[in-house]
């Protein structure tokens, strides 16, 4: 299907087969179309500390990344700009030589340029420094038809595809007449939108898009953003850019320069697309503070932005594992070390905790649910198998630093079924309460059973109905796995005061439910054993 329609409760907001995955620089390491990527942002340091950090480039938070990229088993590592603190040629090239104990693990590293090295003398070292932009060393095996916009972008701004995906790197700090900008206003990437159009377009057949620049669609902090100087800068080619990922299914553009982690739904000026906007968070010494009023009501009438998530004074990093036609994304991060709004005079002993799960299918829906809406009348369907969310309601009272409740991006994906289930298996995210919590609002999921698959007895004994895998892979009942609430069974249909654990067969409808208080995969199924602790 073509992007799934970004339902709001309030607003409807307008919005075979898959290419092989070739083989990573490690054989055998992500069979079939599975893969894994990370993305790690700026790496700035202070130019006081060069002993431990020589030429501006943060290395002992470089060195702790590796670490975990390799412990992650990723097939590469996109950097979204600013490598260095000072821009230098000797900056660019201590950031490609801390880059060696991935290339060394057979995991690539592909970088791309931030406002801190947008100068001339600067493009020519990334180039030379950094020949995988181009196909060449440093690019992991199995990574292909690398292109870019013009000769004179050659290399900064890139293009390349990966398993049954492609991967549009923009490098706004070079024009496409061969002009150098580093500065607030004309540094932008407007006459890049036909080229990110037509490349997108291109994308391995039913396969995923993802988009990389150092500026974002709407900052945080920083007022400079991918189209100029402000929010509101060049609206016409952002009407195009936007509308550009939508139609081909890039859901997720990545960013860095604010040194916050930041999740937002950033709708384009005339309304018509969106695009989920993720500015990554810190791997420098420098961590700021969003501003307030936001950049998005100060320079936008009305606001463009929807916020999602928001996590100050991190250092982190993210997981995107693309499965087929689901991608999962894990938000990794640790305290900075100095418990607030500072800068890092020492590197921190970094220990990274997941802190939120978040993703897409293709074959999926997203929907837009803000704070105090109701989850009922959220359906969707996968071959015989159809989901219903019968009641529940957000009851989330999250906040952003300018005073912005968070609306939850709620979405599904799937896949068929297992040797355990009945049905089709749905993942379903985004009903998360407050980020790392793993909790959601109480709420009441429904799936069909085939007919003919499940005995009458078997519908009745307690022993089948909505399941969720443990951490073992076994299907257990999905209320098992809740944080709180009481187990009940109950043979008929859902009403409103059944309490959060029970669970139910409707033999009437043909359907399993359960009233639950976490996401994650699920299943009409028969319960395998009594549960462990409920899968990650």
């Amino acid at each position: 299907m073509t992007r799934s329609r970004l339902r709001s409760i309030a607003l409807l907001l307008a919005l075979a087969a898959i290419a092989p995955r070739a083989t990573s620089a490690s054989e055998g390491r992500h069979e079939g179309r599975k893969f894994r990527f990370a993305v790690m942002s700026d790496t700035q340091w202070r130019s006081t500390d060069a002993v431990n950090n020589p030429n501006t480039v943060a290395v002992g938070i470089i060195d702790q990344l590796n670490r975990e990229f390799i412990r992650q088993d990723v097939d590469f590592v996109i950097q979204v700009g600013d490598l260095t603190d000072n821009g230098s040629t000797a900056g660019l090239d201590t950031r490609a030589a801390a880059a060696q104990p991935l290339l060394d693990a057979g995991i690539g590293f592909f970088p791309l340029r931030g406002n801190h090295e947008g100068s001339q003398a600067a493009a020519l070292e990334f180039l030379k420094v950094f020949p995988q932009t181009r196909g060449g060393a440093g690019a992991p095996k199995g990574a292909r038809n690398f292109s870019s916009p013009l000769p004179t972008l050659e290399g900064l701004s890139y293009a390349f595809d990966y398993g049954n995906a492609r991967f549009v790197l923009l490098d706004q700090f070079t024009r496409t007449d061969g002009t150098n900008y580093n500065g607030t206003s004309n540094d932008n990437a407007v006459d890049q939108v036909a080229w990110v159009g037509q490349t997108l377009a291109k994308r391995p057949h039913r396969g995923h898009a993802f988009v990389f620049a150092h500026k974002g669609l709407i900052t945080e902090n920083h007022t400079d953003v991918l189209f100029g100087a402000n929010p509101a800068a060049n609206p016409a080619a952002q009407n195009a850019f936007i509308g550009a990922l939508a139609r081909n299914d890039a859901r997720l553009l990545f960013g860095g320069h604010d040194h916050v982690h930041n999740r937002a739904l950033v709708t384009s000026p005339d309304g018509a697309s969106s695009v989920q906007d993720i500015i990554a968070a810190s791997n420098s010494y420098k961590f700021y503070v969003p501003q307030n009023p936001p950049n998005d009501v100060k320079y936008d009438v009305p606001p463009r932005e929807t916020q999602i998530a928001q996590e100050l004074f991190t250092v982190g990093y993210y997981l995107v594992t693309v499965d087929g036609p689901q991608v999962t994304v894990e938000y990794w991060a640790s305290p900075n070390g100095c418990n607030g709004d500072c800068d890092l005079t020492v590197t921190p002993v970094l220990e990274f905790a997941k802190r939120e799960t978040f993703g897409y299918g293709l074959d999926g829906e997203e929907w837009v649910v803000p704070q105090g809406a109701s989850y009922a009348d959220l359906a969707d369907a996968h071959g015989h198998t159809r989901l219903a969310i019968l009641g529940g309601t957000n009851l989330a009272t999250g906040k952003d630093a300018a005073g912005r409740p968070f609306s939850q991006l709620v979405t599904t994906s799937w896949t068929g079924p297992q040797d355990q289930t009945v049905t089709d298996v749905v993942t379903l995210r985004g009903l998360e309460k407050a980020l790392g919590s793993g909790r959601t609002s109480p709420y009441v999921l429904s799936l069909t059973i085939p007919k003919g698959a499940v005995s009458q007895a078997e519908l009745e004994s307690g022993r089948f109905g909505l399941a969720a895998p443990d951490v073992s892979g076994h299907w257990v009942n999905a209320v098992d796995v809740n944080h709180d609430g009481k187990k009940a069974f109950v043979v008929g249909p859902w009403n409103a005061s059944y309490a959060l654990g029970t669970f139910g067969v409707d033999p009437a409808t043909h359907t399993a439910w359960a009233v639950m208080d976490h996401g994650g995969s699920f299943a009409a199924a028969r319960f395998e054993r009594q549960p462990g602790h409920p899968a990650p």
